[in-house]
This record gives structure tokens, C-alpha cells and sequence, in this order.
């Protein structure tokens, strides 16, 4: 059973056609922190080109490919297919 409570679970759909999905992390990172994508530090620097791989030439989908990082205090999950889940760390 997860000590974490259900409210510090954020599901969100991104778009994997999006060119830049580092933008549309970062975005919705800002949104939920009710801050301006402005005011947080880029994502870029943090995923460097790994997002975008998973989604410009994504593996076959039985591989249900994922990747799993640290950003802004959120334990970010992105699948291959534009599923992320952030889990506040802090």
C-alpha cells in the first residue's frame, strides 16, 4: 500500500504529436503550482532530447515504452503513448 495520498496523484493526457513534449511537461508543471511556465525552470535541461525520442520515433506500442524522471518537486511518468503522472515528492 503507497504511503502517498491520492490528492499528490495528477494524471494529465499530453499531445505526442506536440513537437516539443519537454514544453507541454513543463506547462502543465507550471499549472498545477498555479505559476506562469515563465517562473519554472526549463525542462529542457533536466530531459535534455529523451522525451522527445519517445515520441518522435516511438518503439512499437506492445513495448509500452516510459520514461521517468525529477522535475520541480513532481516524480514525472511519461508513456509513449502521452499518459504522465506526477507524484508531488515534496
Amino acid at each position: 500500500m503507497s504511503d502517498e495520498p491520492e490528492s499528490d496523484i495528477i494524471h494529465r493526457q499530453i499531445d505526442t504529436e506536440q513537437a516539443e513534449p519537454a514544453t507541454a511537461v513543463a506547462e502543465i508543471v507550471a499549472d498545477i503550482e498555479g505559476k506562469d511556465s515563465t517562473e519554472i525552470p526549463n525542462l529542457w535541461e533536466c530531459t535534455d532530447e529523451v522525451l522527445q525520442h519517445l515520441f518522435s520515433n516511438p518503439p512499437k506500442a506492445e513495448a509500452q515504452m516510459q520514461v521517468e524522471f525529477s522535475y520541480e518537486s513532481y516524480r514525472i511518468t511519461v508513456e509513449q503513448d502521452g499518459t504522465t503522472e506526477f507524484i508531488k515528492t515534496e
